[in-house]
């Protein structure tokens, strides 16, 4: 078993059951403890000296843990689970989690969130602040079942000069944890001009009349993913797609068969506390219908 936990984040939303019922399948897959965390919010009193947190019930006391021991109870096949609650502001809590997990997982849009929210601020700030990799499952509205078969592809959007070896691991143990394809995306720019000649069809690297920068991808894709996986990514079936134009609609696009789509962190923080990533991991964690992990860079 491994050291370090899956995290479940739950509030005791259908939104956060979700994200536990793919958080359940990764810790059985990882043969990892899962750890269901709540957080009962503790806002800090803006007018004058904080007020000290209140007192919450024990774990076992915890009536939206409580609820989530019903809807476990008499599931077979489940890794083991502990439980926990803390005291803070969600959107600090939850991150500094990441420092104590393998994997944090919660689902898109918390009890609190707006309907029409299509990430709420708890998942953003885990995914945009979290020490370790951090899963998003979708709402109903937008995502599928959670639940990941063992036929579901994995979707790793690859800049094979930009992403960093942990994501492209992180994508490839996922697919051969769970028996499944790996999907490479990799997209290159063209001016508008060609790319609306071209339209948005895939382009076929192995084309000896297509376009050269396809071929000079394709092959930096190939070594990319031979350099980061150490050689074994052979182990792993492997779809290539290289396509020009816009990696942020491609990656959405596959996720509409997709188990997983995985993306990278950018390093390099901004100044605004709500810009840590870059238009490709933002757009995906928006509007991608299946779950999706985000990958921070190895700290240095």
């Amino acid at each position: 078993m491994s050291e370090l936990p899956v995290i479940a984040a739950v509030d005791g939303s259908e939104h956060s059951l979700r994200g536990l019922e793919w958080a359940l399948d990764a810790a059985r897959l990882r043969g990892a403890e899962l750890l269901v965390a709540h957080v009962w919010p503790w806002p800090p009193n803006l007018h004058g000296t904080p007020e000290p947190p209140p007192a919450v019930p024990s774990a076992d006391e915890d009536p939206v843990l409580e609820d989530v021991r019903t809807w476990l109870a008499g599931r077979g096949d489940t890794p083991l689970v502990r439980f926990t609650t803390l005291t803070g502001t969600p959107s600090a809590t939850l991150p500094e989690l990441g420092a104590q997990a393998q994997l944090l997982v919660l689902g898109s849009r918390g009890r609190g969130g707006f309907a029409s929210l299509l990430l709420g601020s708890n998942g953003r700030a885990a995914a945009a602040h979290a020490g370790c990799p951090v899963v998003v499952v979708p709402h109903g509205e937008r995502g599928r079942e959670p639940g990941f078969g063992p036929a579901g592809r994995v979707v790793l959007g690859l800049e094979p000069e930009e992403t960093v070896d942990d994501v492209v691991r992180f994508a490839f143990d996922e697919a051969l944890r769970r028996g499944a394809r790996l999907q490479v995306v990799t997209t290159y720019p063209v001016p508008f001009s060609t790319l609306a000649l071209m339209g948005a069809a895939q382009v076929d690297p192995g084309d000896p009349e297509g376009p050269q920068i396809a071929r000079e991808v394709a092959r930096a894709q190939r070594e990319r993913l031979s350099h980061s996986t150490r050689g074994r990514s052979d182990e792993v079936d492997v779809e290539w797609v290289v396509a020009a134009g816009d990696a942020a609609g491609r990656l959405v696009d596959a996720s509409e068969s997709a188990g997983l789509v995985v993306v990278g962190r950018h390093r390099h923080r901004m100044r605004h506390p709500g810009m840590f990533f870059g238009s490709v991991s933002n757009a995906v964690l928006l509007h991608a219908r299946c779950p999706i992990a985000v990958v921070p860079p190895p700290e240095r």
